[in-house]
């Protein structure tokens, strides 16, 4: 199991356990944008705590991502990046232009406040 894809009431936590490769990546992206229309959810938490490097494509992903999450109707947010991958993402002048969070509390709670959403609910998991 690579990534997992939790609903949380109003909201999705999609988080990437492993490195992925680039077609891991771009399949994960469509994942969660179908998701996100299955579910109607109105925000998306990604947790990248387990990654140790965020290569220019992994970022490309991600920031791709947030912005058809955005035209889906979903507020997302990028939880648990790691110091070193923050130093490189700045070091190599990577623009993510991303909402970020230190963890999944903080970004729930950013959620809430951003979104007409709750993280109070039905929750459920759907494993890749």
């Amino acid at each position: 199991m690579f990534v997992s894809i939790l609903r949380q009431g109003d909201f999705l936590i999609a988080s990437i356990h492993a490195a992925l490769d680039d077609s891991e990546m771009t399949r994960f992206q469509h994942d969660v944008v179908a998701q996100i229309g299955n579910h109607r959810a109105k925000g998306v938490i990604i947790d990248v705590g387990a990654l140790d490097v965020l290569d220019s494509f992994g970022s490309r992903t991600l920031r791709n991502l947030v912005h058809m999450a955005r035209l889906r109707g979903a507020e997302t947010v990028i939880v648990g990046i790691r110091p070193d991958v923050a130093f490189a993402i700045v070091a190599l002048g990577m623009q993510l232009d991303i909402t970020t969070a230190l963890d999944l509390e903080s970004g729930l709670a950013h959620l809430e406040q951003v979104t007409t959403g709750s993280r109070s609910g039905r929750s459920s998991l759907d494993s890749l």
